[in-house]
């Protein structure tokens, strides 16, 4: 039999595909992603995604070249700063932040893109994220700060609590 025949007399048979589905799939490789934080209270990792492909990834960290948390130590905790407040008296960026300079420093487009992220995002980064033109946030961890919700609810952001599969919900 040649190959010809072959093509032509093969029958290709639908199997269900049991693979991890793809929220669950970006999801890990949020929460890997996360692992590479230096922050005490709070890692947080985030990928953009689009058509099924990596973009961008971030963590929070401070700006590169800048000493990480756990050789400077936490302004916030020196400070005694709660959580939640005054966020702009940080060293770090966050990590959707991060992810978004990411792709702008390598001139990738985020537009219409989704951002799976281990937590979801704070008002300044739904903002940043409204404007980069992602569509979709998939997160797996809340983040008290309603203004993001309606940030996302009036733009039309699609915004999903994921906790499906092996990944937790914390």
């Amino acid at each position: 039999m040649d190959i010809k025949d072959y093509l032509d007399n093969l029958e290709i048979q639908q199997k269900r595909d049991n693979r991890e589905t793809w929220d669950e799939y970006f999801s890990k490789i949020a929460k890997l992603i996360a692992s590479r934080s230096t922050c005490f209270h709070r890692k947080v990792g985030a990928v953009i995604v689009k058509d099924k492909r990596i973009l961008a990834t971030g963590y929070n960290q401070p700006p590169s070249g800048f000493p990480h948390c756990d050789s400077i130590g936490c302004i916030r905790d020196d400070m005694g700063i709660e959580s939640g407040k005054n966020q702009e008296i940080c060293y770090a960026l966050h990590a959707e932040q991060n992810a978004l300079m990411q792709a702008a420093k390598f001139g990738i487009s985020t537009n219409g893109a989704t951002i799976y992220v281990t937590h979801k995002p704070c008002s300044v980064c739904a903002r940043l994220l409204i404007n980069a033109g992602i569509k979709k946030v998939v997160y797996l961890k809340d983040y008290p700060d309603p203004l993001t919700d309606f940030l996302f609810k009036v733009t039309n952001v699609e915004i999903k609590y994921f906790g499906g599969g092996s990944i937790e919900k914390g």
